[in-house]
């Protein structure tokens, strides 16, 4: 198995095999929260226009996501693990929209396979590619937007990748060195609310989840559901 780490958009562009797109903060860590509270299926889409197109054709049954960390005007949620925690999504279809790891999927159109990664689902991301033994394995760090490097998803994606090759990286040196990083830092500004703190530790708990985020296109569309292994 060969494995290769990339970055960014133009990683997305690029990544071949099974491909995991990496958002910790926060779209991939708000995905599993959303199907751990019954959500059945998420449908991911770079821009929010066509979140609302898509919705007004009742393809879904709720909007989720953001645009510069914060909930669009007549979106139902933002991207936050925090919000969900205590919703009841039951059976609901919800369609997605953030600056980096939905924009990252789309782009994603060399992959053989497709899964969202973040720390939440960690363990379970490596046990899917495990199963699947693919020649190679790409793990992309979204970062800022898409555009900048970030600590939490590119210490996700070396997280990933020692797992892999037979390794056992320490959860509490891996949390450490996100928490100094820059994009940590927005979670402890009080005049950011769309930033709580709680985001950041839900992002942070190491196999909160036990299912993998994996991604098929379906008429048209890449669809997200919960896959247990």
């Amino acid at each position: 198995m060969e494995i290769r780490i990339a970055s960014l958009v133009d990683g997305a562009q690029s990544a071949e095999g099974l491909t995991v797109i990496i958002d910790v903060f926060r779209c991939f860590t708000t995905e599993a929260v959303a199907f751990k509270n019954g959500a059945e299926k998420i449908v991911l889409v770079a821009e929010i226009e066509e979140a609302f197109y898509l919705h007004n054709q009742g393809v879904g049954d709720l909007l989720m996501g953001e645009v510069g960390g914060k909930r669009p005007d007549g979106f139902d949620f933002g991207n936050s693990p925090f919000e969900l925690m205590d919703q009841n999504l039951d059976g609901k279809t919800i369609i997605q929209s953030t600056r980096a790891g939905t924009v990252g999927i789309t782009a994603a159109g060399k992959a053989e396979f497709l899964y969202g990664g973040s720390l939440a689902v960690a363990s379970a991301t490596v046990k899917a590619i495990e199963r699947l033994s693919p020649e190679i394995v790409t793990l992309v760090a979204m970062g800022l937007e898409g555009q900048t490097r970030s600590d939490e998803d590119e210490q996700c994606a070396l997280y990933l990748r020692n797992i892999l090759q037979g390794r056992t990286p320490s959860k509490e040196a891996v949390r450490n060195l996100i928490t100094v990083g820059e994009e940590s830092q927005k979670y402890d500004d009080e005049s950011k609310p769309q930033w709580p703190p709680q985001d950041r530790t839900m992002a942070l708990d190491i196999d909160s989840h036990d299912f993998a985020l994996k991604i098929v296109k379906e008429d048209g569309l890449f669809v997200a559901r919960p896959e247990y292994l």
